[in-house]
């Protein structure tokens, strides 16, 4: 693929020492406890896997193009395979924080995921800050449902918020209880909102984090409610719960709307 200069360059400075941080972005257990879940060899050259969802389809294998620890880790698709490549630095400072810095490029002129990965990264690189600051050397487990609805993602979000029975734009700081019939149990802290997307710090049913959000997929809109929950009571949960909130939310989805 010839390179288009079409890139994604985010940086997000988090809390703790080089080591703590680089465990976090470049060891399979660490990604896992900020985006989705990962297998990764840690070595250059060694395999890589992330999983987007439970189906053989969903699970997307790559490699560890460069290791250069603690600061430097290069993710492609392998040797000779074209596709998205992603780096990333950490650069310490003296405080016990350090700048965790991302590349992502390989995007095709007209790749119709390069939006949404921008708005996908920018939610992943605030729970790598969050993962770090409240739950640093620890491992979480994820549930991570997601619907795919032909809506607009306003529709989506006014569905997903009035079936769990909460307020489209909380205020940080508010206690927030799911209120729904026959849906998995949450309540946390709301530590920060933007349109169409709530972040909380939770402790039901274990403690952790979770995003709630509702977003523009190209023709369609992605709905999630993702949870990454800490300790065994945590993954005991993940492991109960993300059924039913797949169930939960395929039971929400609007009809199909006519040709």
């Amino acid at each position: 693929m010839a390179d288009t200069g079409r890139v994604i360059d985010l940086s997000v400075e988090v809390i703790g020492d080089v080591e703590t941080v680089w465990r976090a972005v470049a060891t399979g257990p660490g990604i896992s406890s900020w985006y989705v879940p990962h297998t990764i060899e840690e070595k250059a050259g060694g395999a890589a896997t992330a999983s987007f969802g439970p189906e053989p389809e969903m699970q997307i294998a790559g490699r560890v193009a460069a290791w250069e620890p603690p600061h430097r880790v290069l993710f492609d698709g392998g040797e000779g395979v074209d596709g998205l490549t992603f780096e990333w630095t950490i650069e310490p400072h003296d405080d016990n924080t350090c700048t965790v810095s991302l590349h992502n490029a390989g995007f095709g002129v007209d790749d119709p995921q390069y939006e949404a990965m921008i708005d996908g990264w920018k939610l992943f690189m605030a729970n790598l800050g969050l993962h770090l600051e409240h739950f640093a050397g620890q491992a979480a487990t994820s549930a991570l449902p997601m619907v795919m609805w032909p809506v607009s993602p306003d529709e989506g979000w006014a569905i997903l918020t009035g079936g769990l029975g909460i307020d489209e734009m909380p205020e940080v700081g508010d206690r927030l209880e799911v209120a729904a019939d026959d849906v998995a149990k949450l309540a946390g802290t709301v530590i920060d909102t933007a349109p169409r997307r709530i972040t909380l710090l939770v402790d039901e049913p274990a403690p952790g984090t979770a995003f709630l959000t509702s977003e523009d997929g190209g023709g369609f809109t992605m709905v999630s409610v993702w949870l990454y929950l800490y300790g065994p009571d945590g993954a005991a949960a993940a492991e109960r719960d993300d059924p039913r909130w797949r169930a939960w939310l395929a039971e929400q989805a609007p009809p199909a709307q006519s040709p």
